[in-house]
């Protein structure tokens, strides 16, 4: 899933794509610096991606998060608690997807930069 992700973004032109093995290492590099999007599984090892997701937006809470899965079911959240995710890709999917995953994240990027003021970094051009 990660290498077929890896290679539509990058047949769409995207320039740096980061990877992670898993929930945790991909919580460390989501941490290091600006990201654009981050599209995780639900399934990984050891974290969810709904609890990865969770772990982003409490620290970044303008952080783009779309979630792939074969489960949407599972991503409902407690009536109390807010989707970690701003959306889900349902697989399968077909690579098309992926390119209006990236518009729509640069279209929240913008509007969390209106709202948010110059704190967040702007965005890498769409490809």
């Amino acid at each position: 899933m990660r290498e077929v992700t890896r290679l539509a973004l990058q047949e769409m032109g995207v320039r740096q794509i980061i990877d992670a093995e898993n929930g945790d290492d991909a919580f460390k590099k989501a941490t290091t610096q600006p990201l654009d999007m981050i599209i995780s599984d639900f399934n990984m090892p050891e974290m969810l991606g709904n609890d990865l997701a969770r772990r982003i937006k409490k620290e970044y809470p303008h952080q783009v998060v779309v979630m792939v899965t074969a489960y949407a079911d599972f991503l409902s959240p407690p009536e109390e608690e807010a989707n970690p995710v701003d959306f889900i890709i349902t697989k399968p999917f077909a690579l098309g997807t992926i390119a209006n995953a990236l518009e729509r994240a640069h279209e929240i990027n913008k509007a969390n930069r209106r709202k948010a003021g110059p704190s967040l970094p702007p965005p890498s051009p769409p490809p």
